[in-house]
C-alpha cells in the first residue's frame, strides 16, 4: 500500500499549524532568543507540519528566571492550596473543551492512531490534571512523638511540613508528549512549585498547544515555562544553578547525562528510564487473552513504551500455540496514517527511529533469530512505518534480547519450569516492568517476589 486517503484535520488544528508557533517565557509568547525555528515533521508522510522556536541556553536562564520570580515573588505561592487545586481543575476543562483538537495534533505529530490519541492519550490527560488538582489540598505532614534520655520529663511538639522544591525543571520524551506533560506538570503545581519545561524535539506541538491555555486557566506569569528545542536547551535546564529539581523521561544514555549535569547544586533527580520487559505466559492461563494481552504489550503506541514486553517467554508445553496467536495477532494489525479511522498501528516517530528499529531486525536475522511474520519496513507515502515484527529462535547473547529497541518487534522463546523462567526474566540490565499470566496466583505471586525489583538504569 503506496498510498492512502487520508482526512483532512479540523480547522483549529490547520490554524494552529498555519500560525507562527512561539515559547512561553513568563506568560508571553516569543521567539527563541536566536529567532531560530526548526521543522516538525509528520511522521506518516514525512511531509513538514510546521516550524517551532528553537529554543537554547539563553531562552532556558530566562524561563528559570520568570519562573523563580514567580515563585519567589510572584502570587503564586500567596494562593491557598484550594485556589492552585481549582485553576489546575480549569485547565482540565479547558483541554477537554478541545479534547479533539489535541488528540488530532498528538496524532499528526506523534503518529499514533487518532482512536488512542483520543480514548487514552487525551482521556487521561484530562483525568491527571484532574487528579492533581484534588491532590492540591491533600498534602499533608505529620506530628511525631519523640523523647530526649537526658531530659525526659521535657515536653516536645515535633512537626513536619511538605513544602513546594521551587523550580522544577521537566524534560519529556515524544512517545506520550501531552501525557507526559500531564504527569509531570501536574503534581509539580499542585504542590506549589513552577516549572520549566522542554518537550522533545520530534513531538513539541500538543504542548506548545497546551502553553495558550495556561493564562486563560489563570495562572499567573512565570509559573509554567516551556521551550522548545534539542538536547543543548535539555542540558541547559538539567544543569542550571537555580533549578531545585528535574524530572526526566527517555533513554537510559541521556538519563545518565542528566545525572551529570544536575550534580552542580546537587538538585533532585527523578529518572524513568529504558526497559527489555518480559511478559510471561504460563500453560494453565486463558490463552486467548494471554495471546491478546502479550501483543499489546509490544504493539501498543507502535512498541515506543518503556514498559512494553519486548519480551516474551512461554512454558514449553504451550510454546507454539501461543507463538502462533500471537504471530496472528501481528498479522491482523492495520497498519497505516494514524488519522486513517480503520489504522491500529501508526508510523514510528521519526526516520532515525525507523532505522533504528530495522538495523535491530536486521542484526536479529543476522545472528540467526527467526521471523515469524513482519520484519520489513513499510511503504505509505514515505512515512516511518516498521510491520510488527515476531522473532523466535533466539539467544540470550542477541542484541535484539539484551537492548531496548523501542519498536513493534518481539522476541520470544521458551521456558520449562518457574526457577528457570525467573532467571530468564531477570537476565537483563534493565528491571522496569513484567506480566505474568496465569490462572494460579500463588504461582504469580511466587514470581513476583523473585524477580528483580523496580530499577531506573
Amino acid at each position: 500500500m503506496d498510498a492512502v486517503t487520508v482526512p483532512e484535520p479540523i480547522s483549529p488544528v490547520k490554524d494552529f499549524l498555519a500560525k507562527s508557533q512561539k515559547l512561553l517565557i513568563n506568560g508571553k509568547r516569543v521567539d527563541a532568543a536566536s529567532g531560530e525555528t526548526f521543522e516538525v515533521l509528520d511522521p506518516s508522510t514525512n511531509t513538514v507540519l510546521t516550524r517551532v522556536p528553537k529554543g537554547g541556553k539563553e531562552d532556558i536562564n530566562r524561563a528559570v528566571e520568570a519562573a523563580r520570580n514567580a515563585f519567589e515573588n510572584g502570587p503564586w505561592r500567596k494562593l491557598t492550596v484550594s485556589e492552585r487545586g481549582k485553576l489546575i481543575w480549569k485547565l482540565a476543562d479547558l483541554i477537554e473543551a478541545r479534547a479533539e483538537e489535541f488528540a488530532q495534533l498528538e496524532t499528526l505529530d506523534n503518529g499514533k492512531p487518532l482512536t488512542i490519541a483520543r480514548a487514552v492519550d487525551v482521556a487521561l490527560v484530562i483525568d491527571h490534571f484532574r487528579y492533581y488538582a484534588g491532590m492540591a489540598t491533600k498534602i499533608h505532614g505529620e506530628t511525631i512523638d519523640i523523647s530526649v534520655p537526658y531530659a525526659p520529663n521535657a515536653e516536645f511538639l515535633d512537626f513536619t511540613l511538605r513544602e513546594p522544591m521551587g523550580v522544577v525543571g521537566q524534560i519529556i520524551p515524544w512517545n506520550f508528549p501531552l501525557l507526559m506533560a500531564a504527569w509531570k506538570m501536574g503534581v509539580a503545581l499542585a504542590a506549589g512549585n513552577c516549572v520549566v519545561l522542554k518537550p522533545a524535539e520530534q513531538t513539541p506541538l500538543s504542548v506548545l498547544h497546551l502553553a495558550d491555555l495556561f493564562s486563560e486557566a489563570g495562572f499567573p506569569d512565570g509559573v509554567v515555562n516551556i521551550i522548545s528545542g534539542f538536547g543543548d536547551a535539555g542540558a541547559a535546564l538539567a544543569e542550571h544553578m537555580d533549578v531545585d529539581k528535574v524530572a526526566f523521561t527517555g533513554s537510559t544514555e541521556v538519563g545518565h547525562q542528566i545525572i551529570k549535569a544536575s550534580s552542580g547544586n546537587l538538585k533532585r533527580v527523578s529518572l524513568e528510564l529504558g526497559g527489555k520487559s518480559p511478559s510471561i505466559v504460563f500453560p494453565d492461563a486463558d490463552l486467548d487473552i494471554a495471546a491478546q494481552g502479550v501483543a499489546g504489550a509490544i504493539f501498543f503506541n507502535q512498541g515506543q513504551v518503556c514498559t512494553a514486553g519486548s519480551r516474551l517467554l512461554i512454558h514449553q508445553d504451550v510454546y507454539e500455540e501461543v507463538m502462533g496467536r500471537v504471530t496472528e495477532e501481528a498479522k491482523n494489525i492495520r497498519v497505516g496514517p494514524g488519522m486513517c479511522a480503520d489504522t491500529t498501528m501508526g508510523p514510528l516517530v521519526s526516520r532515525e527511529q525507523q532505522e533504528k528499529v530495522m538495523n535491530y531486525i536486521r542484526s536479529g536475522e543476522q545472528a540467526g533469530a527467526r521471523i515469524l511474520t513482519g520484519g520489513k519496513a513499510g511503504s505509505i507515502q514515505s512515512g516511518y512505518y516498521v510491520e510488527p515484527t515476531v522473532f523466535d529462535n533466539i539467544k540470550q547473547d542477541m542484541t535484539i534480547v539484551t537492548e531496548e529497541i523501542f519498536g513493534p518487534v518481539v522476541v520470544a522463546a521458551p521456558f520449562e519450569d518457574l526457577d528457570a523462567v525467573i532467571a530468564q526474566g531477570n537476565d537483563t540490565e534493565y528491571g522496569l516492568a513484567a506480566s505474568v499470566w496465569t490462572k494460579d496466583i500463588n504461582k504469580a505471586h511466587k514470581w513476583r517476589k523473585a524477580s528483580k525489583r523496580e530499577q531506573y538504569g
